[in-house]
């Protein structure tokens, strides 16, 4: 349509109103983060679950000074991956992984601006990195603007702790990924530096023949007698979101204890049959969106 000084641009009302919508779809996603934090604190479970959290810390493991969280899902649309998600974050104000001025009050006692997203203070980007294949592009705009940074790419959980204390947050992810990690990572070092909250160990060392864990997730089979694990505890209200969920670390003097030929086999895990992970070559490129990642 000609109007006076040239031409308009068809469809910037389009543009304008789908900007709107696309606000509005993050900030309910905000509200519901902050009402889920709301039911883990009013209903005791965050707080049943401090001892279980607190437990590495004072075991002489190293405070994690870096945080690394595979397999949310659509925590957007699914509440059991939006209660883990608060979870995450009331963890990481626990373990004091955040930054300096960004809370309630400033770092000389002046009252410093309120967070844009005041749900817990937030992570200093690279402190704490986010990968799912499945994040819409409003759910990483959400991660990002909480502080979390979105990893390019799909690791399959070979990520190295590059000698520094990491925890990993892995609820309900598959068995390939944990040991993908272990071996990412297999050292006496490197190991008694990490922290997992994840599946049970020990539950999956119960559930699964011998002959096959020792065959296809070799790595958790032979860290196991170097592990000490804690167990989230049962609740009526998170049986589903939380089940089977421990806390893991690897104190440095168990590890120590494992006969030398464990670590001499370092060969990068392969599996032949479904391994309950999305792969690289699954599907696309597996980045994550598009429009959060510059």
């Amino acid at each position: 349509m000609a109007a006076e000084g040239g031409w308009r641009p068809a469809g910037g009302g389009r543009r304008r109103r789908r900007r709107r919508e696309e606000e509005a779809e993050g900030g309910a996603v905000v509200r519901r983060l902050r009402e889920a934090r709301n039911d883990l604190l009013s209903s005791g479970f965050w707080a049943a679950c401090t001892g279980a959290v607190r437990a590495p810390l004072g075991r002489t493991t190293e405070p994690p000074a870096r945080c690394v969280c595979y397999g949310l899902g659509r925590f957007s649309c699914c509440p059991a991956a939006r209660h883990q998600l608060a979870f995450l974050l009331l963890l990481l104000e626990e373990l004091g992984v955040r930054t300096g001025g960004t809370g309630e009050w400033g770092t000389g006692g002046e009252r410093a601006p309120t967070p844009r997203l005041p749900l817990s203070p937030q992570v200093p980007p690279g402190r704490c990195s986010v990968f799912d294949p499945a994040f819409s592009a409003q759910e990483a705009a959400a991660l990002v603007e909480l502080g979390l940074r979105l990893l390019p790419h799909n690791e399959e959980g070979k990520h190295g702790i590059e000698g520094s204390a990491t925890l990993f947050y892995m609820v309900h992810c598959g068995k390939a990924l944990y040991n993908n990690l272990l071996w990412r990572n297999w050292s006496a070092g490197a190991l008694s530096k990490m922290v997992i909250i994840g599946n049970s160990f020990k539950g999956i060392e119960e559930r699964l023949l011998s002959r096959i864990l020792e065959r296809d997730y070799s790595y958790i089979a032979k860290v196991l007698k170097g592990t000490e694990e804690v167990a989230l505890p049962a609740h009526p209200q998170y049986l589903d979101t939380f089940n089977d969920t421990s806390v893991h670390w690897f104190p440095l003097q168990k590890l120590k204890e494992l006969s030398p030929e464990v670590w001499d086999f370092v060969e990068e895990p392969t599996y032949e049959e479904e391994c309950e992970i999305i792969r690289k070559e699954d599907g696309a490129d597996q980045r994550s969106p598009a429009a959060v990642e510059s």
